[in-house]
């Protein structure tokens, strides 16, 4: 009897579109997913751009000091 209940429920939820709100879901879970790694790629060229910068401006501050000695 239970599981006929069961069965009755689960049928009149997918009917009502229910059932497709966990598939919505996982779609969603999977663009958040997708979304935080191309956060983490932009992240790391940032900081790859700023370790340059700090590179060129350390280069032009010994470059200096050698033409004032």
């Amino acid at each position: 009897m239970r599981y006929a209940l069961a069965s009755l429920l689960l049928a009149a939820l997918s009917g009502c579109g229910l059932a497709g709100t966990g598939t919505v879901a996982a779609g969603a879970a999977g663009a958040e997913a997708q979304q935080a790694a191309q956060a983490r790629q932009t992240e790391q060229r940032v900081r790859e751009q700023i370790d340059a910068a700090n590179r060129v401006a350390e280069e032009q501050r010994h470059a200096a000091e050698a033409q004032g000695q």
